[in-house]
Formats: C-alpha cells, sequence, structure tokens
C-alpha cells in the first residue's frame, strides 16, 4: 500500500548498493523537506521518545474517514530528517482509516534501514510513526 513518492525511494535504495550512498540520499531527502517555522517548534508538537529532537504538525484535509492526511516534520538531526521525508512519504495524502492500516516496519524493512540505524534511531523512528498514528487517530476521532 506504500504510495508512489515512497515507492521511488525503495527503487532508489535498491539502486543505491553502497550505505554510504544510501545516507547520503537519506540526508539529501531530509534537507527537500520544508523547513518548519521556528515559532511551531513548541513542546506540543515534539515527538516523545527521539533522541534529537523532532516536531510533527498534522495537516488534514477534509472530514470524516475520508480526510487526507499530511504533516510538515523538522529534526535538529540530518539523519533523523531524512527518516522524517521516508515517512512523509509513506504517509501523505493517505485517509486517516489508510493512516492506520500501513505496516510502516514492513515497508521501511524494505529498505534495510534497521541493519543501519543505532538503537536510539530506531526507537526515535517507532516513536515517530506511533506519533503519526495516534495523530491520524485523533483527528478520525473529531
Amino acid at each position: 500500500m506504500a504510495s508512489a513518492a515512497f515507492e521511488e525511494i525503495a527503487e532508489t535504495f535498491d539502486f543505491l548498493e553502497d550505505w554510504e550512498d544510501r545516507y547520503r540520499h537519506l540526508i539529501e531527502l531530509g534537507r527537500a523537506m520544508p523547513p518548519l517555522d521556528p515559532a511551531l517548534r513548541v513542546p506540543a508538537i515534539k515527538v516523545e521518545g527521539c533522541a534529537s529532537q523532532v516536531w510533527f504538525l498534522p495537516r488534514i484535509t477534509g472530514h470524516g474517514p475520508e480526510a487526507r492526511f499530511d504533516f510538515q516534520g523538522e529534526s535538529d538531526a540530518l539523519i533523523v530528517s531524512g527518516l522524517i521525508a521516508l515517512l512523509h512519504a509513506l504517509y501523505a495524502g493517505l485517509s486517516l482509516a489508510e493512516v492506520g492500516r500501513v505496516d510502516a516496519a514492513a515497508e521501511l524493512a524494505r529498505l534495510g534501514l534497521e541493519g543501519h540505524l543505532s538503537g536510539q534511531r530506531s526507537n526515535g523512528l517507532r516513536a515517530m510513526v506511533a506519533r503519526i498514528r495516534a495523530l491520524a487517530a485523533e483527528a478520525a476521532a473529531g
């Protein structure tokens, strides 16, 4: 159920056999994300459970189960910004119901990240996925 944007990233990762190249690509994905207004970097949108500072600002379009999920995110760490870009590609544009059905662990495993992220980064990635799911569930609940 991955988006075209995520499929493109997965294909690029397949093409880039060297992990240094994959890390560079991940960093570039993060740099391409629009920055979050510094005034919005408040505790209410901070993602807990990440070693780096991470902020997610949800953007819901529409109402009810067919409302579309999007978010703007930012981190103070380059690699984490790239992980945010991966999650954005995975979730942006889905309905609120679809967000809850994404098997993020399986989709991200296709990229082979688990063996190349530190334990703290892996925990942070799980925390970001949990935050996205919670934001979508809260929006769906009204």
